[in-house]
């Protein structure tokens, strides 16, 4: 069963630059470690404090075995550490969701 990972973002409106360099970096990291990436979404209009990411695995144990690659990456190390460092992120979200199929 293929699971679809929804990462719900707060963050702060003023620094949505770095968030999207934070995003950017995980555009080649993400698929390297396993995950199916379906993208990152930045805030346009409206509610300027909301991103979302979405990510796909072939399920929860798939999930688990990319979470431990993405944190043993170099790059990947180092995207987390750069949020830290910047504090861009202030809350972060995970939902776990199953496609509809006929």
């Amino acid at each position: 069963m293929t699971v679809t990972v929804l990462i719900r973002y707060a963050i702060d409106p003023f620094k949505r630059d770095a968030f999207e360099t934070y995003s950017r970096n995980w555009l080649s990291i993400i698929p390297r470690c396993g995950g199916g990436l379906l993208g990152y979404f930045l805030p346009h209009e409206g509610t300027n404090n909301v991103a979302w990411a979405l990510i796909t695995c072939d399920s929860l144990a798939a999930y688990e075995a990319y979470r431990a690659r993405i944190k043993a990456d170099p790059e990947g190390k180092a995207n987390f550490e750069f949020a830290r460092k910047e504090r861009f992120i202030l809350a972060e979200e995970r939902t776990f969701l199953q496609q509809v199929a006929a």
